[in-house]
């Protein structure tokens, strides 16, 4: 098969990613192969590729969101069936037996292991999934539109758990980028007041156009105290300037893998039970819980199309900011 290897990080200026035929993977048992045909592109991969995030497994075939039909099926497994179109998301597996998984934070268990980190992921023709973890799609949505659900939409549904958001209230963003232009959406159906603070005046526009209230710099406060906040940028500044925007009791949900450094800041920020919580990775049941809702809006994406022969390009694109929505992979 065809597949985009990391074997060395590398700067994406360097393309640390070769693109050539690997062998074919073989579904072990209680997996499936699936037949490829696109993959959302992700930050999370640029910072694996350029080792701001440590590498789990070199080589590695990047990718943590991409679509497939089942073309075979290991032995053992059950409820699936040739020709069926699956997902699969960051989450490639956990333990299911510790106490995390049996309360229903599996997406917390030690044991648990990542696609495109732990084991080989979507940049590829084809790919392996534990059955168990590959995602049933909502039919109404083209693979293309779905790909990039399968990560920044989840994990950003997630984060508006996390942040304890409830329906009508004050949620601010804090960078706008793919995961954002999918959570903006659900606040929204959820008649949330949604302001938006990120550095690009296109930006800023845009989430004006999609419902925001407001929206401004990092060097501006938000016109009213928020009730919860949501930090998509990579950036310990960003989430003291969440942090000082709330109202009491409220929280900042930090919807990053990798974060430079939190700066000092007074402790009168985080008191009256302000909180900063962290959004580690996701569960099953999210996933199943955004998907229908994504399929019931419908979610809206917006889609930039690169051939998987140029994974390295789309992920420069996605350094840079030159990504209007979401960067996916054509396979």
């Amino acid at each position: 098969m065809r597949a985009q290897l990391l074997s060395r990080v590398g700067t994406i200026s360097s393309s640390p990613l070769r693109y050539g035929d690997v062998p074919d993977p073989v579904p072990e048992p209680g997996e499936l192969l699936l037949t490829l045909s696109a993959c959302g592109v992700c930050r999370t991969d640029l910072q694996l590729c350029e080792g701001e995030l440590p590498a789990h497994l070199l080589p590695v075939i990047p990718g943590h969101q991409f679509v497939g039909r089942v073309s075979k099926l290991g032995d053992g497994v059950v409820g699936w069936s040739i020709g069926d179109r699956a997902g699969v998301g960051w989450l490639a597996g956990t333990c299911g037996t510790c106490d995390l998984c049996r309360r229903g934070l599996e997406n917390l268990c030690e044991q648990a292991r990542f696609t495109g980190w732990d084991r080989d992921g979507g940049y590829a023709t084809e790919m392996t999934v534990r059955s168990d973890f590959a995602l049933p799609l909502p039919p109404e949505m083209d693979d293309l539109d779905v790909a990039p659900l399968l990560c920044g939409g989840v994990i950003g549904y997630r984060a508006l758990k996390v942040s304890g958001i409830e329906p009508g209230g004050r949620l601010g963003l804090y960078g706008f980028g793919a995961s954002a232009l999918l959570a903006i959406q659900v606040a929204l159906h959820w008649g949330c007041e949604v302001f938006v603070v990120t550095r690009s005046a296109q930006e800023q526009a845009r989430a004006l156009d999609m419902g925001a209230v407001w929206a401004g710099r990092y060097d501006e406060a938000p016109p009213v105290r928020l009730q919860a906040a949501i930090t998509f940028a990579p950036v310990g500044s960003v989430v003291v300037a969440a942090l000082t925007a709330l109202e009491r009791g409220g929280v900042v949900a930090v919807n990053a893998i990798h974060l430079d450094e939190v700066p000092t800041f007074p402790y009168e920020k985080l008191w009256w039970e302000r909180q900063i919580r962290s959004v580690a990775n996701f569960t099953r049941t999210d996933a199943r819980q955004f998907l229908d809702l994504a399929a019931e809006l419908p979610i809206r994406t917006v889609v930039d199309r690169y051939p998987l022969a140029d994974a390295n390009g789309a992920l420069a694109d996605v350094k840079s900011g030159a990504v209007c929505g979401a960067a996916v992979l054509e396979i």
